[in-house]
């Protein structure tokens, strides 16, 4: 576990499929993990912390077998999106099912940003260094710097992730923390003012498609 702001950790690295690398968020204010992890390593170090009684996946690609034995260890409730409730719930049973906008008894504000998967959500949350956005595969920073929206040819469906785009334009965050990504770090402080042009950068890159 690595501590990547002052009430956020973050667990070590997995890497799901070459040139990808993914950790999940624990946010110790609510108790709150945000992702999945691929393993059981970090369990200890977690439970060191103070646990948590709920997981947000942000999509089915972070569900896993691991998913269950999470809740079984921590007792979890485990939050995920409604749209996809037939792939995640072979691993788990979501006590949580996320399909509107709002903002839960932690804090945490659900946004759903469909596209990269049909049901794929955001999360906001108000941290001790600003306002956090978790987004999931819907965008980040590629291997290149630039921001990119997780559009999946086949997959993802370019004019809903386009749509939710500029729903996350909006927004005003502090940090910034994707699931999967490439580079050094999912983890991007933001200047003030700027995150609208990088959400536009995610869009420019989008639009070829």
């Amino acid at each position: 576990m690595r501590q990547v702001l002052a009430d956020l950790w973050e667990t070590g690295t997995d890497s799901p499929f070459p040139g990808l690398t993914t950790h999940a968020y624990l946010w110790t204010p609510s108790n709150a993990l945000f992702y999945s992890m691929a393993g059981d390593v970090d369990f200890e170090a977690i439970a060191d912390l103070g646990g948590f009684a709920d997981q947000y996946l942000s999509h089915r690609d972070e569900a896993g077998p691991l998913i269950k034995r999470i809740a079984d260890r921590f007792g979890a409730r485990l939050h995920a999106p409604v749209a996809e409730l037939l792939e995640i719930g072979q691993h788990a049973h979501v006590d949580v099912p996320l399909g509107s906008r709002h903002v839960d008894a932690n804090g945490v504000e659900v946004i759903p940003t469909p596209g990269h998967s049909p049901g794929s959500v955001c999360y906001q949350v108000g941290g001790e260094e600003g306002t956090y956005l978790f987004t999931g595969a819907t965008l980040h920073v590629s291997d290149v710097g630039e921001w990119a929206a997780g559009f999946i040819p086949g997959i993802s469906d370019a004019d809903a992730l386009a749509s939710s785009l500029d729903v996350l334009a909006t927004l005003e965050p502090a940090v910034v923390i994707s699931s999967a990504f490439q580079g050094d770090t999912a983890v991007h402080r933001i200047d003030a003012g700027s995150w609208p042009g990088h959400v536009e950068q995610a869009l420019h890159r989008l639009s070829p498609v």
